[in-house]
């Protein structure tokens, strides 16, 4: 079960990472004028949603569920940690919806209000791994 702990983790790490960096491309693309930059920005979104983002995802689902129906999780932290995770699906898919609206080119939205919303992972990475590090209430 090592094993699974060690790639849930990978996977985690790897999700993470395009949940921070997409939202900041997001930031780049709403400021960009000109047409090269604005496909290149596509190119680069749809690559990072598609294939790092959204397989890691799927990848620390899968195997979080593995662990769970392994080691037998209970708990208040476990329930937490889950509604955290549901926060993350959600912001995947409105990372989604801001992708496709980029992608069609009817993004409204101007870089600042991406920069707001490029932070909001961190709160649930910061809440997560406090609650399985401490796991309160186990």
């Amino acid at each position: 079960m090592l094993w699974i702990k060690a790639f849930h983790i990978i996977f985690m790490v790897t999700w993470f990472a395009g949940l921070f960096y997409l939202p900041r491309l997001f930031v780049y693309h709403a400021q960009c004028e000109d047409a090269a930059g604005n496909a290149r920005f596509k190119i680069m979104e749809r690559k990072l949603f598609w294939g790092i983002m959204t397989p890691g995802a799927l990848l620390t689902i899968g195997l979080g569920v593995w662990l769970w129906l392994g080691y037998g999780f209970s708990g208040k932290w476990l329930m937490w940690k889950l509604m955290l995770v549901l926060a993350l699906l959600v912001y995947h898919a409105w990372c989604l919806v801001a992708l496709r609206a980029f992608r069609d080119d009817r993004n409204r939205r101007g870089h600042k209000y991406y920069r707001v919303m490029n932070e909001l992972p961190v709160f649930a990475l910061v809440g997560i791994v406090l609650l399985v590090v401490l796991k309160p209430g186990a």
